[in-house]
């Protein structure tokens, strides 16, 4: 059974196109992976499924009656929403059934029999309906789910506003559980996950009898939850059986049959040309050289997709800085009440350290509080000398309206403009984004505007909050040779052990000193 038709889709932004007549079908119980290269669309796509966005052409049309629950990066989440508030509201239809139900109550006092008889049958049936979606019962759902997503110790009363990235992500992921859609669409889920819920994640997406489609850069994680894999490509959505792994050797063995095919049709075309070229003159081969022509210009020529730019990383060093790079006294971090016990914490120059934990556990703060961008509740951090630090924050301010050329001039003014596209431009970056305002761009476009302010600068030691959030697979690679690679040191927050694995020099496990377990 068919849940969702896409027929047609053609859609772009300005003189950029992004979909060419895609068409989809997505049949009840599939477990799709959608991938493809950053900027290619994955994201559009979804937002032009749910209603977002309007595409330029082609019609989308789902099942009647289906549910459909969505996921994106950028849910917003105001503050005055409080945790239980947010998942509760995953029940928001039921509460007004019986909001409905109560009016028909307060009906009856002035009611006649006969009104009466069919405001009591309505009444019944929305109690029926009550009653069969467990409306008594959402206190313990609501319990249930966060305590399984590590939400309840952090309090369902508590702002929104006031919890970490993945906390948020938790908090969203929860409300669309308890929603029990017919469909899940999950964009870059993992992105702010720690391990233990990804696991946990992982368990749950491979019992769920519905269907879902999941955009993600976490092969592994994406290899153990789907079996399709849609990949977006060239302005087109290509459908292949299994998993990421089986894509990739189906698809390079169809881009070498592609090339050894246009090969051979160029020389084709070659000694046809050469053949009329020579003999059009000639009255004894002039028929020949004709028919030669006629099949060269009802030729199908085969045409080769433009190789995508794969960005290139290279960090600048500075001078060698001191022994050590920073000793913590007895540091307490947090904000208003603390998030650890005190640390005497110390990094040597050369040292490359990968902070692991659960979300909210004062990662991100740690690095915030060695940048002195906070103050410590106690203790304190004595940075060592000639440091030249790089910070990679997790995610860019939404707000701002510059162009990914205005970004970096506003970083090197003394670049001139060649130096500044040609610097994009190595990070992967085509002429339409540079030319783009940063914040049209998708999460793994913005990422390589901000590490190519990295690279660009010289430093001695990086600090890096997630930097593979977003990235697509060829991004994540080289940026994994160049910190291999850089001869300064590296203090880094990531959740992801393939990428850090042989190239951390140590993995300093927040869990151990913080007071949020």
């Amino acid at each position: 059974m068919s849940i969702l038709n896409v027929e047609h889709l053609s859609h772009g932004f300005g003189d950029r196109e992004i979909f060419s007549d895609v068409s989809f079908r997505l049949l009840k119980g599939e477990h799709i992976g959608l991938i493809g290269a950053n900027g290619e669309g994955k994201s559009t796509f979804m937002n032009i499924i749910t209603g977002k966005l309007q595409p330029d052409e082609g019609k989308v049309e789902w099942a009647k009656k289906v549910r459909v629950g969505y996921l994106d990066q950028h849910t917003a989440l105001e503050k005055g929403m409080t945790i239980g508030s947010v998942l509760a509201s995953a029940f928001e239809f039921l509460y007004e059934m019986e909001a409905e139900m109560n009016g028909i109550y307060e009906k009856l006092g002035e009611a006649d029999p006969e009104q009466m008889d069919e405001l009591l049958a309505e009444a019944g049936t929305l109690q029926d309906l009550l009653t069969m979606h467990d409306f008594y019962m959402i206190d313990a759902k609501v319990e249930e789910i966060a305590r399984a997503l590590g939400l309840l110790d952090l309090g369902l009363d508590k702002d929104v506003t006031d919890l970490s990235g993945g906390q948020r992500t938790k908090v969203l992921m929860g409300k669309l559980l308890l929603e029990k859609p017919d469909i899940l669409l999950l964009d870059e889920l993992t992105n702010y996950l720690d391990a233990e819920h990804i696991e946990w994640l992982k368990r749950y997406l491979n019992e769920y009898e519905n269907a879902f489609i999941l955009i993600s850069h976490d092969i592994p994680f994406l290899n153990s939850v789907i079996n399709l894999i849609y990949h977006m490509d060239n302005k087109e959505l290509t459908r292949y059986v299994g998993d990421y792994d089986k894509f990739r050797e189906v698809y390079e063995m169809k881009k070498s049959q592609l090339e050894a095919a246009y090969n051979k049709q160029q020389k084709e075309i070659a000694d046809l040309k050469d053949f009329v070229a020579r003999n059009k003159a000639r009255v004894a081969t002039r028929n020949m050289a004709m028919s030669r022509q006629k099949k060269l210009d009802n030729m199908e020529v085969i045409e080769l997709a433009a190789e995508k730019p794969k960005p290139e990383f290279h960090f600048k060093i500075a001078r060698t800085p001191s022994r050590y790079i920073f000793q913590t006294k007895d540091l307490v971090i947090g904000y208003e009440d603390p998030l650890s016990s005190p640390l005497n914490l110390e990094m040597e120059r050369g040292d490359k350290i990968v902070l692991t934990g659960a979300n909210g556990i004062g990662k991100t703060t740690l690095l915030k509080y060695i940048l002195g961008l906070i103050p410590s509740l106690e203790g304190s951090v004595e940075l060592g000398d000639y440091l030249e630090i790089g910070y990679f924050e997790q995610e860019m301010d939404q707000s701002i309206t510059t162009t990914c050329i205005e970004e970096l001039w506003k970083e090197f003014p003394g670049f001139t403009q060649y130096e500044v596209r040609s610097a994009l431009a190595k990070c992967g970056l085509t002429t339409k984004h540079i030319e783009s305002q940063v914040r049209v761009l998708s999460g793994g476009e913005q990422a390589k505007v901000r590490l190519c302010k990295l690279i660009n600068r010289e430093t001695n030691i990086l600090l890096l909050d997630e930097p593979t959030n977003h990235l697509d697979v060829d991004a994540k690679a080289e940026l994994k040779r160049a910190l291999t690679e850089y001869k300064g040191s590296i203090l880094m927050v990531c959740h992801e052990p393939e990428f850090y694995e042989g190239l951390a020099s140590k993995v300093w496990d927040c869990s151990k000193w913080t007071t949020r377990l």
